[in-house]
């Protein structure tokens, strides 16, 4: 049998990243403590802005996932960061092109807000780094 082109996953997973970000259906949508403290109708222009965000290039974008943005609304500028967990949200997810052992996380996060941790540079969502806005797995 012969291994599929590493451009196989990479597109399947930049697919399911995009259907995610989209719709917020099909893992769990959190944000961190800054873009919670916004104005609510902030925090829904902010949330529209990523859902709409198509400015991918080489600079945000250098993996071709579609995993991470950034957008500034009203002076504030967001990343929104898109990680892929096993099913348990414990470990990194065995295979993110998988949606059956796979669930996304997408969080939205004040610039300023964003640093260390794991390679997604934020907490994971069970520690109370972050506040759920969305559980539709």
């Amino acid at each position: 049998m012969a291994t599929p082109p590493v451009a196989e996953p990479v597109a399947r997973i930049r697919g399911l990243n995009d259907a995610f970000r989209r719709g917020f259906s099909g893992g769990r949508v959190v944000m961190n403590a800054g873009v919670a403290a916004l104005p609510n109708v902030a925090r829904v222009a902010l949330l529209a802005a990523v859902r709409g965000f198509n400015r991918f290039d080489a600079d945000n974008e250098p993996h071709s996932e579609h995993d991470f943005g950034m957008v500034t609304l009203a002076g504030f500028r967001c990343f929104w960061k898109i990680d892929c967990y096993d099913r348990d949200l414990r470990f990194d997810s065995p295979n993110p092109a998988d949606p059956a052992v796979t669930t996304r996380v997408l969080t939205v996060m004040q610039a300023e807000e964003y640093g260390g941790g794991r390679r997604s540079g934020h907490r994971r969502p069970a520690d109370g780094g972050c506040t759920r806005l969305s559980n539709r797995c």
